[in-house]
């Protein structure tokens, strides 16, 4: 049998292209970053000990302190759902239902990473 398809014509249709590469980018990524991250919060976290709250409410006010806190919050949540959303498609099959799961993960993800942007926010801002 002659086959005149060529491999890239086979593939079309059967999914999306480039996505995976860009999802296991930013999944790296932001494991990379949460290394150094996690180990400045440790660091952060080890100095508060000890500390009244208005002292502690003091070195959140820094802005190198909050700046990296925020950015901390918004990698673990952001690389949570994308490890979340891997292992959600390994195991939910059904289309609906892994669209509801996806969405729902996803927006827990987003809520709570604003909910703690803002906390760190009021905190450095004294509001």
């Amino acid at each position: 049998m002659n086959d005149f398809q060529t491999p890239l014509k086979k593939a079309r249709g059967w999914g999306a292209a480039r996505t995976g590469t860009e999802h296991f980018v930013i999944q790296r990524f932001t494991a990379t970053a949460l290394v150094f991250l996690g180990l400045w919060f440790l660091y952060f976290v080890i100095n508060l000990i000890g500390l009244d709250y208005l002292a502690a409410k003091e070195m959140v006010s820094k802005p190198w302190n909050a700046m990296l806190l925020v950015i901390f919050l918004i990698s673990i949540f952001w690389h949570a759902q994308l490890g979340i959303q891997v292992v959600l498609e390994d195991y939910i099959h059904g289309s609906l239902m892994a669209l509801v799961v996806q969405t729902a993960v996803r927006f827990i993800a987003v809520i709570g990473a604003v909910i703690s942007v803002f906390a760190v926010v009021r905190i450095a801002l004294g509001v």
